[in-house]
């Protein structure tokens, strides 16, 4: 089981932008994906973006498109999450998670989501608070 561990989490204004960062030691950064998912209090956990680790190709949901920007440093075996425009909504816990295979991306291709149960290592989370 790898050991994921985010960080930067944190308050920031309307229209701010904050990093998180997961670190991943020991991932096979050569296969599967790594991914963010986001809980806020009452809902469901969202699965807002992946990253491929073979070519680098990234989905993002709707809700975060154009605003987050996924990326990864396969030297430093980290991955992070760049998030601008921050809105109320945007306030959660965010997990970082790696699939080491090839579930993650199919899920993705076959509905548009991503889907918990194709992830097999999480993170404890970060919370990110947006506020005026």
């Amino acid at each position: 089981q790898i050991k994921l561990q985010e960080s930067g989490g944190g308050s920031v204004q309307i229209g701010g932008s904050l990093t998180l960062s997961c670190a991943a030691p020991g991932y096979p950064f050569s296969s599967g994906c790594m991914g963010w998912f986001r809980q806020a209090p009452g809902k469901e956990r969202e699965g807002i973006g992946c990253i491929a680790n073979r070519g680098g190709r990234v989905w993002y949901a709707d809700s975060v498109k154009g605003r987050f920007t996924i990326s990864k440093d396969n030297v430093q075996t980290t991955m992070y999450l760049q998030m601008n425009s921050l809105k109320p909504e945007d306030s959660a816990i965010y997990y970082c998670a790696a699939d080491s295979g090839l579930y993650a991306m199919e899920s993705i291709q076959r509905i548009n989501k991503m889907e918990e149960r194709t992830f097999q290592d999480w993170g404890q989370g970060t919370q990110v608070t947006v506020s005026s």
